[in-house]
């Protein structure tokens, strides 16, 4: 063989090992699905305690961090009964009425008449955030919602601000007050935050976040924890596996005992 021929194959043979260690490399790079399940299933109580504590920490937040709030709802009809004209049209110019008297709730007007009625000292931003106006479909009713942390004072702005507005449209719009279809009544209970929903969400939020982290750590564990591992990886055969051992050192005073007793025997020989 010339050596120009031996140079050819060892140049074939490093090709094919570097091609063998790249698709090794390549291989070994995959996420292994059922290794990253056995993974998880290992660290069980690990992913049980994170989604306890976030439950727990959800819960301790609702409850002493999140101020409750009260919602109370007032309704107004648009179409005022004795209002022939509008009796006998069609049904749209209701709904047309509904869109024009949802925009006298945005006016400023309105906001400083309920503010001084109710002797309350909110600016303009925040009375505007605590109130809504909705008109469910095909329905010439006007819900109007007040939120507050106190269950009296949401019952009084809902109140308060169906009267301002009936006055309101009778006085700008020149047409007739729209009739009070229901009074607020006074809420018993909080309609936020909702415990349930939020100590959900902690469990949740704990349940990814721990797993997040395991799937991380296995991906970046490169570590060959098994013969098998070795010949997945490095594919080379293990000849023999050696168990670890813990070899604990022996306590000072028991070395001490057995030199005074290996001594004794000296002497005695």
């Amino acid at each position: 063989m010339s050596m120009q021929q031996r140079q050819s194959a060892m140049q074939n043979t490093a090709d094919k090992k570097r091609m063998e260690v790249q698709q090794t490399v390549s291989e070994s790079t995959e996420i292994d699905l059922v290794e990253l399940m056995y993974r998880l299933l290992e660290k069980w109580a690990i992913i049980i305690l994170s989604c306890i504590l976030g439950a727990v920490i959800a819960c301790a937040y609702t409850l002493f961090m999140v101020t409750p709030q009260y919602t109370a709802t007032s309704k107004l009809y648009v179409v005022n009964s004795n209002d022939s004209a509008i009796n006998l049209s069609d049904l749209q110019i209701g709904s047309y009425l509904t869109k024009d008297y949802m925009e006298v709730f945005s006016n400023w007007h309105v906001h400083e008449m309920v503010l001084e009625r109710l002797g309350l000292d909110y600016s303009y931003k925040q009375l505007s955030n605590m109130i809504s106006v909705s008109n469910p479909n095909d329905t010439r009713i006007l819900y109007i919602k007040a939120v507050s942390p106190d269950p009296q004072e949401a019952k009084d702005l809902a109140d308060t601000y169906a009267e301002v507005a009936r006055e309101f449209i009778a006085v700008k719009m020149d047409t007739e007050q729209p009739n009070v279809f229901e009074e607020a009544l006074l809420p018993t209970a909080p309609s936020s935050p909702n415990k349930t929903k939020n100590v959900l969400l902690g469990f949740l939020l704990g349940l990814v976040v721990s797993c997040g982290i395991i799937v991380v750590q296995f991906l970046l564990d490169d570590r060959l924890r098994s013969s098998d591992d070795i010949e997945k990886y490095v594919q080379l055969p293990t000849l023999g596996v050696m168990p670890k051992q813990s070899k604990k050192p022996a306590a000072k005073g028991q070395n001490t005992t057995n030199r005074r007793n290996s001594k004794k025997e000296s002497e005695q020989k």
